[in-house]
């Protein structure tokens, strides 16, 4: 058994020996290339946290500069939603969009506010665009683009509002049983007291 062992040891040996001759300069290699993905990685993150950064500082500072009387301000946003494809460029959209709303710039609004949705990777944010943008699609006449822009909210904890804009939507366009059967779905949901209290009210109205 000892000589056994001892000759399966030696076998190994050259085994590994023989291994490393054939591969070495590859295993040398990919350890270089591992290292190499390690670092990279390391510099992504930094640069993506850095670049989230100067976007958090520059969104805050248009915000705080923006004002609906001043061209300059709201091209310097328009600017800033149409670079930064990101959260942060999504969450200027909505406050341009509100901008645009209050000049009464309805068609601008929209497509502020569908290139913010473009952006945005986070569901809650793409919810709340949503929203904002059925309401406007509804000002706009276009009710049948709002439904679909509705369909596409998601979570329980948008269920209430969407249904309530659903049935404001459904009644512009004369659906009146429509809109009652959206608010009654909406009061079901998880929603504010507020808000349930508005619903009931619409839905007292057709009593």
């Amino acid at each position: 058994m000892e000589v056994y062992s001892s000759d399966n040891q030696r076998d190994q040996t050259e085994v590994v020996k023989q291994f490393f001759a054939n591969n070495g300069k590859a295993l040398a290699v990919g350890a270089v290339i591992g290292i190499a993905a390690l670092v990279g990685w390391r510099f992504w993150v930094n640069h993506q946290q850095n670049n989230a950064l100067a976007s958090s500082d520059h969104y805050q500072q248009l915000v705080s500069t923006l004002k609906s009387d001043n061209p300059a301000s709201i091209q310097a946003l328009s600017s800033f939603v149409d670079h930064e494809k990101n959260s942060y460029g999504a969450l200027a959209s909505l406050t341009l969009a509100k901008t645009y709303i209050d000049k009464h710039d309805l068609a601008n609004a929209e497509k502020t506010l569908a290139q913010g949705l473009n952006d945005s990777s986070d569901p809650s944010l793409q919810a709340v665009i949503r929203l904002r943008l059925a309401r406007v699609q509804s000002e706009l006449k276009t009710p049948d683009a709002a439904l679909k822009t509705l369909d596409g909210v998601k979570g329980d904890n948008w269920a209430g509002i969407a249904a309530d804009i659903r049935g404001d939507v459904l009644l512009n366009k004369g659906d009146k049983q429509g809109a009652a059967a959206a608010w009654r779905q909406g009061m079901k949901s998880e929603v504010s007291p507020a808000l349930k209290q508005m619903m009931q009210t619409k839905l007292n109205n057709f009593s």
